[in-house]
């Protein structure tokens, strides 16, 4: 035998199936709590369906109103509130330990723009070959960018060597 499809969203006129429920006319008065049969009587006279609006109230909170415009206002809310928010991206900043002032301020000039989108930033500092041997020089690179950039972005992860390159993440304040 197959189960009935469950829907979504609230329950409209006879699926609703409490006893008593406490009724909003479609003025939003309260009329005070009745049968469920008497609420639907009243939604029919209005020409307008009977939604559940709070069901897990004691009694459920039930609402005349037209359900198809109601649907649409509750679309229209989602993609509202869709179109606001803001995903934050990481955004990466490659360096050498040996950069030089030009390049490592067009680097900077570049993370000043991610931090104004509101991105994060993950500064990732590549050592090859004999600069293994000077991993100081590469801290002191990242404290520099640290400092630089104390006013308006703050420290997510803390300058860390991972095999080969160090890396400190920044995200905007």
């Amino acid at each position: 035998m197959q189960t009935p499809p469950v829907k979504d969203g609230p329950r409209i006129n006879e699926d609703i199936r409490v006893p008593r429920v406490l009724l909003i006319d479609q003025n939003g008065e309260k009329q005070g709590e009745m049968p469920t049969s008497a609420a639907l009587e009243a939604a029919e006279e209005a020409g307008l369906d009977l939604v559940e609006i709070v069901p897990n109230a004691n009694p459920p909170v039930c609402k005349i109103l037209d359900y198809g415009k109601f649907k649409f206002q509750e679309q229209k809310k989602k993609n509202e509130a869709r179109k606001r928010q803001k995903v934050v991206e990481l955004k990466e900043i490659k360096l050498r330990p040996n950069i030089d002032i030009h390049d490592y301020e067009v680097k900077a000039k570049a993370m000043t723009r991610f931090f104004e989108e509101g991105d994060k930033v993950k500064v990732t500092l590549r050592f090859r070959g004999r600069e293994m041997a000077h991993p100081e020089l590469g801290m002191k690179l990242l404290l520099k960018v640290k400092a630089d950039f104390d006013e308006v972005a703050k420290v997510e992860y803390e300058p860390r060597m991972e095999g080969r390159q160090m890396i400190m993440i920044l995200a905007p304040r």
